[in-house]
């Protein structure tokens, strides 16, 4: 097997990849991406679709894979484990506890499929690197998680919020952005105000999901703060 065809099977996988991970993407951007012509993607599309790949062309917007397709475990490098695992670390210094259930369940997944040599590193590299302080830190909340997925949803949710006043307050709010800094940050649409509002999920007292769902914010988040601040 030739260098060009060696490099046009790991692209092929490397697109697959990035089809699995994004719900649509055009032939430009995958152009760009590898640095290859739309000609070659073309090519490319086809090759995946006379493999059995289900390839589906939304006219006018790219190419998505058939919703229900997946394709094999990627198979980390040492390199890629490692990091993953030493990222697990940032993650417990989370004062969350469901962002860290989450992470956790995750990561045990990806050790499941990775190759015994690359696992029993990686077990090395946790044990060599895990520290009960920030295992057994305090947690100050527990609703990220829902949070997360309410805002990716466009899910209403009720919650009984004590400000830095102590003052407390039932809401109806439309998450928008989750932010980090020293603590977790929510931004939100907070319908009792109508605006958006800073929310820190430590001091909710009481969340509900609501089955509402809520019109999308057709917005980045850079495009919020040029607006909002």
């Amino acid at each position: 097997m030739d260098y060009s065809e060696t490099n046009r099977l790991s692209r092929l996988t490397a697109i697959l990849i990035q089809l699995q991970t994004k719900r649509i993407l055009t032939a430009s951007e995958l152009a760009n991406k590898f640095d290859v012509s739309k000609r070659t993607i073309y090519r490319d599309i086809k090759a995946l679709e006379q493999s059995g790949v289900p390839v589906l062309t939304e006219e006018g917007k790219g190419y998505t894979l058939m919703d229900g397709y997946k394709i094999p475990p990627v198979m980390f490098t040492e390199k890629q484990a490692n990091a993953l695992i030493l990222a697990e670390q940032l993650v417990l210094n989370s004062k969350d506890a469901s962002f860290i259930k989450d992470y956790s369940e995750a990561i045990d997944k990806i050790k499941s499929i990775l190759k015994y040599t690359v696992k029993d590193k990686t077990n090395l590299l946790k044990d060599r690197t895990q520290y009960n302080q920030v295992i057994h830190q305090e947690r100050n909340s527990d609703n990220l998680s829902d949070l997360q997925n309410a805002l990716t949803n466009y899910k209403l949710v009720k919650i009984e919020y004590i400000n830095k006043e102590n003052c407390m307050s039932i809401r109806l709010i439309e998450p928008f952005a989750i932010l980090n800094s020293e603590n977790w940050y929510l931004i939100a649409r907070c319908r009792l105000r109508n605006e958006f509002r800073f929310f820190r999920p430590d001091r909710i007292q009481k969340m509900e999901m609501l089955t509402e769902k809520f019109e999308p914010h057709n917005m980045t988040l850079q495009e919020y703060f040029d607006k909002y601040n």
